[in-house]
């Protein structure tokens, strides 16, 4: 009986670590959203030389990625994982701050329906990809991915601001977990 206990408390701090960290991811993405919108508006699309060519394809690169990686989580083959980029290709393309925050929105309620849905985050999955070869993982390192990609490229999007002489915004980890307050999810 103590071993199942410990194996089930195991699994529920796998489980609240993961969560913590996409609502971490979403809180950052949300808070990004924000400031971009106190700033002047034609900045959003300006072509600048950086890692991508404007802070507004920088944004929807993290929303194309962050849509594949819940198809592979999903479980969707490569080519159906293949049409999910096209169409959010597609949702992004030529789209507003306040559109792209309604996509982030939309798309963070999709994650955690997935998530909370999940009976078991250390489960092997296997994703396979016709470059790269077959991958054994879990959804909690998927999770993680989704996460460090997002602040990644959070960061070139903060090096784009100051490159055009505008501040970035806070989305550290610990900026988070002091506004969660007892850093439980919010």
């Amino acid at each position: 009986m103590i071993l199942l206990a410990k194996i089930t408390e195991r699994k529920n701090q796998v489980e609240l670590h993961g969560l913590k960290l996409y609502e971490y991811h979403a809180w950052s993405n949300k808070r990004l959203l924000h400031h971009l919108k106190e700033l002047p508006p034609e900045l959003y699309k300006q072509k600048m030389p950086s890692v991508f060519p404007s802070i507004s394809q920088a944004l929807a690169h993290i929303y194309v990625v962050d849509s594949l990686w819940l198809s592979v989580m999903s479980g969707d083959s490569f080519n159906q994982v293949m049409m999910i980029i096209d169409q959010a290709e597609n949702e992004v393309e030529g789209k507003r701050i306040e559109d792209m925050e309604n996509l982030f929105l939309h798309l963070s309620e999709r994650y955690r329906t997935f998530l909370r849905q999940q009976p078991n985050w250390n489960e092997p999955l296997s994703i396979e990809h016709p470059r790269y070869g077959k991958l054994k993982t879990n959804l909690l390192d998927l999770v993680q991915h989704v996460v460090n990609h997002g602040t990644y490229h959070r960061g070139n999007i903060a090096a784009m601001l100051r490159q055009s002489g505008h501040s970035g915004v806070p989305t550290d980890y610990l900026f988070y977990l002091f506004e969660a307050g007892d850093g439980q999810t919010c």
